[in-house]
C-alpha cells in the first residue's frame, strides 16, 4: 500500500553522496541514486521507499507540505527556511560554521577577553545568503543590521562597498583568507539533520522511528570508531 512507502527528500551537490552512503549503510540499496542522470525520483520497491532528489533550500518546504516524509537537509538551510517540520537527528555530517567576516583593514578592534568588539557594527549593512540567521544573531546582541541577501560570491560584497561585513558558511577558512577577510566572529556550527513532516511523523511513527534508531546506531558505531 502506498501508505506504507516513505518518502525521502535529498538535497542536490555535496550533501548527496553522504545521504546515500549512509542510507545504504543501513540497508537501503539506493546506490544508483545520483545526480548526474538527471532522474528526479527513483523507487526502492525492495525498501519501500522512494527518494526524491531537490534543491537544498526547498527540502524543508518539500517536508512541511507533506510531499516528502522526511529530508536531508543542513542546519543552515533549516534556520534560515524556519519550516514547521520535526527535526529528529543529527546526522553529523556537512559540517560547516556561520561566521562574522570583515576585510583586513576594517577589523574592530579587540575586548579585553580577545573577542572583537562589534559594537561599531551596529545599523551596518551585511551581504548574505543567510539574512535570517543573521538578524537572529545580532539581535542577540541587542544590535540592528541591514541584511542584503545575495545568491553567490558573498566574499565579494565588501570589496566593492555593498557591505561592511558578511554572514556567511566556512569550512576552512580558505575563501575567506583569499579574499582578505578576517573572522571576527563565531555565529554557529551546523551539520546534516533528518528532519520529518509532523503529520507522517504521527501516522507512520513506526516506521520512522524504526529508520531513525537504525541511523542513530549507524553513526555511532562511526564515531566510535573513530
Amino acid at each position: 500500500m502506498e501508505r506504507d512507502f516513505l518518502t525521502i527528500a535529498l538535497p542536490k551537490g555535496k550533501l548527496l553522496v553522504d545521504s546515500i552512503q549512509l542510507l545504504s549503510r543501513i540497508g537501503i540499496e539506493c546506490s544508483h541514486v545520483n545526480e548526474e542522470s538527471r532522474k528526479l525520483f527513483y523507487n526502492l520497491p525492495d525498501s519501500k521507499i522512494k527518494i526524491i532528489i531537490c534543491r537544498a533550500t526547498d527540502i524543508p518546504t518539500f517536508v512541511e507540505y507533506g510531499a516528502a516524509d522526511l529530508g536531508i537537509v543542513g542546519k543552515d538551510t533549516l534556520l534560515e527556511e524556519n519550516k514547521d517540520v520535526a527535526e529528529l537527528l543529527d546526522l553529523r555530517f556537512g559540517f560547516c560554521r556561520f561566521v562574522v567576516a570583515m576585510p583586513e583593514a576594517s577589523v574592530p578592534p579587540k575586548l579585553s577577553n580577545g573577542e572583537y568588539d562589534l559594537s561599531g557594527l551596529n545599523h551596518q549593512r551585511v551581504a548574505t545568503k543567510f539574512p535570517r540567521v543573521a538578524e537572529t544573531y545580532f539581535s542577540g546582541l541587542g544590535m540592528q543590521v541591514s541584511p542584503i541577501k545575495l545568491h553567490g560570491n558573498i566574499e565579494l560584497a565588501p570589496c566593492v562597498d555593498l557591505a561592511e561585513m558578511i554572514v556567511d558558511i566556512v569550512s576552512t577558512g580558505k575563501t575567506l583568507r583569499e579574499n582578505h577577510l578576517v573572522e571576527v566572529a563565531p555565529i554557529l556550527e551546523a551539520t546534516s539533520r533528518l528532519i520529518a513532516n509532523r503529520v507522517a511523523y504521527r501516522m507512520k511513527y513506526e516506521r520512522i522511528r524504526d529508520l531513525v534508531e537504525r541511523l542513530r546506531e549507524e553513526i555511532q558505531a562511526d564515531v566510535s570508531a573513530k
